[in-house]
C-alpha cells in the first residue's frame, strides 16, 4: 500500500474561462461574483486537499496574430482579478483549506508582498502561503513602466534577494513580541521587532514589517521550478513545488533532483512537497471516461489558433505566422522555460499541428483516465513509482459539473484506499505540508 499523498487544486484562468463549456451555468453573466471561486474552495475544503494555487498574469495577451483580439474574444485568461482580493475571500469561507494567491516580483514591491501574505496569513489563521513568479510576458512589464522584462536566469537573481527580504521581514518579529501587558500598559515588546536594513544589488528595505507576526512564523512559499535555475531556486526557497515534467520516468527524476539539491542547501528534502500537475478525466464507466478523453482531441483539432495562442500566452511566442504542417523548429523563449521545453518534447518530429493537438489533449505530466477507482488505483501506482508527494489538480474548466468529478468521484475513491487524508491533521497550511513522509 504507497504511503498517503497530498492534494491541491491549481486555479488557473479566470472565472469565465469555461463559459463556451456545458454545464457551466451563467458565469459569463456572473463573473464578477466570487461565488464560483467560493464554491469551488469550499469544495476543496471539504475533500481535505491542502491548498488552493490562485494562478495569476497581469496583462490580456497579444501572443497571436500581435492582437488581443482572440484572447479578448474567447475570454482567455482574462478578465482577471486581483488574487490577493479573492484569496482574502476565499480564506473567510474556508476554515483549513490552504490559500495560496501569485505575486509577481516585478509587479509587487517585496514589502507589499510580505504585508498582503502576512496578513492573509494573520485572517486565516495561519493558512496562507505565497506563489512566487518573475514573469513570463513582455507586456506585463509593460504595464509597470518597463520596457521588458529582464532575461529569465537574471529574473531568478534578483528573486532570490526578493524572498531573502521578505523571509526577513516576516522574520522581523520575534516570537512573543506581542505581549499586551494591561497592568505595564505595553502592547508590544519593542526589544523583539527590528528593523532588517537589507542591501542588495537590485533591492534595497529597511523594515519593519506594520501588520505584526505571521501565525505559521513563516508563511508557506510556492515556487513552480522547471528550468536548471528554477529548480535550483526551488530547492533553496520552496516549501511546495509546481512541477510538470513530461512521463512517470522525468517525474521521479525531477523529485530526486529536488531533494538532492535541498540536501546541498542544508535544507531536509522531506520539507518541501512536490505536486506533480495532473489533469484526471473521471466518469462513472470507462468507456464514457475513454470519451470525454477523445473529445479532448476533438476539441484541440478544431480550434488549433486557440491551443496556439494559449500556448503562445505561456511561452511569450507568437505562433500565428508558423506553418501547422512543418515539424516543430527550434524555439527559445524569455517566459516560461519550462512550458516550452515540455511542449518540444512531447511533440517529438510531429508537425506543429500534430503536436499542439497532442500537447492541448494531454493530461500535464501522465495521462489518467477511468472511473473514480481506477483513477484513484493509477494514482497511487504513480506516487509509489515516483516515490512522492502529491498531485496538483488542474481541470480545463471550473465548472460545478467538472470540479464534482474529482471532490466528490475521485477523492472518496482515494479515500477509501487510504491514499489521502479524511480529515485535516492541524490548523496551519505548514504542518499539513509536513504530513506523510515518503
Amino acid at each position: 500500500m504507497p504511503n498517503p499523498f497530498h492534494m491541491a487544486w491549481f486555479l488557473q484562468g479566470s472565472s469565465v474561462q469555461a463559459w463556451g463549456e456545458p454545464w457551466t451555468g451563467n458565469i459569463s453573466e456572473e463573473w464578477m461574483s466570487p461565488e464560483l471561486f467560493l464554491d469551488l474552495a469550499r469544495s476543496m475544503e471539504r475533500a481535505c486537499f491542502d491548498y488552493m494555487l490562485i494562478e495569476d498574469s497581469i496583462y490580456i495577451g497579444q501572443n497571436w496574430e500581435n492582437s488581443r483580439d482572440l484572447f479578448l474574444k474567447s475570454g482567455m485568461s482574462v478578465p482577471r482579478q486581483e488574487p490577493s482580493v479573492v484569496a482574502s475571500l476565499m480564506a473567510a469561507a474556508t476554515r483549513h483549506l490552504g490559500i495560496v494567491p501569485t505575486l509577481s516580483t516585478f509587479a509587487y514591491a517585496p514589502y507589499l508582498t510580505a504585508r498582503i501574505v502576512g496578513t492573509l496569513d494573520q485572517v486565516s489563521g495561519g493558512r496562507a502561503g505565497w506563489n512566487v513568479v518573475t514573469g513570463s510576458s513582455d507586456y506585463s512589464a509593460q504595464n509597470f513602466g518597463m520596457d521588458k522584462l529582464p532575461d529569465h536566469d537574471v529574473r531568478y537573481v534578483m528573486a532570490d534577494e526578493y524572498v531573502s527580504i521578505v523571509r526577513q521581514l516576516w522574520g522581523s518579529w520575534e516570537p512573543g513580541a506581542f505581549i499586551a501587558d494591561h497592568k505595564t500598559g505595553v502592547l508590544i515588546d519593542p526589544a523583539k521587532v527590528h528593523t532588517i536594513d537589507f542591501e542588495g544589488k537590485y533591492y534595497r528595505c529597511r523594515g519593519p514589517l506594520n501588520s505584526g507576526p505571521c501565525p505559521q512564523g513563516q508563511p508557506v512559499i510556492a515556487q513552480a521550478g522547471g528550468s536548471e535555475i528554477g529548480k535550483a531556486f526551488a530547492a533553496k526557497h520552496a516549501d511546495t513545488i509546481v512541477a510538470a515534467p513530461v512521463g512517470i520516468a522525468n517525474m521521479k527524476r525531477y523529485r530526486e533532483d529536488i531533494r538532492t539539491q535541498m540536501v546541498a542547501h542544508g535544507r531536509n528534502p522531506d520539507d518541501c512537497k512536490v505536486l506533480f500537475l495532473l489533469s484526471p478525466i473521471v466518469a462513472e464507466t470507462e468507456d464514457m471516461a475513454r470519451w470525454h478523453a477523445e473529445q479532448r482531441a476533438v476539441a484541440a483539432a478544431k480550434t488549433t489558433d486557440l491551443k496556439l495562442a494559449r500556448l503562445g500566452w505561456v511561452t511569450n511566442i507568437d505562433f500565428s505566422g508558423h506553418d501547422l504542417d512543418a515539424p516543430v523548429e527550434e524555439l527559445t523563449t524569455n517566459g516560461h522555460q519550462s512550458s516550452l521545453t515540455n511542449f518540444i518534447q512531447r511533440a517529438g518530429k510531429n508537425t506543429l499541428r500534430e503536436a499542439i493537438i497532442a500537447h492541448s489533449s494531454a493530461g500535464y505530466c501522465v495521462d489518467v483516465v477511468g472511473t473514480p477507482d481506477s483513477v484513484a488505483g493509477q494514482m497511487g501506482e504513480i506516487m509509489q513509482e515516483v516515490g512522492g508527494d502529491g498531485f496538483l489538480i488542474a481541470l480545463g474548466d471550473v465548472s460545478r459539473r467538472s470540479v464534482a468529478t474529482i471532490t466528490d468521484g475521485l477523492v472518496p475513491a482515494l479515500q477509501q484506499r487510504g491514499l489521502v487524508r479524511k480529515a485535516y491533521e492541524h490548523q496551519h497550511l505548514r504542518d499539513n505540508l509536513l504530513a506523510f513522509e515518503h
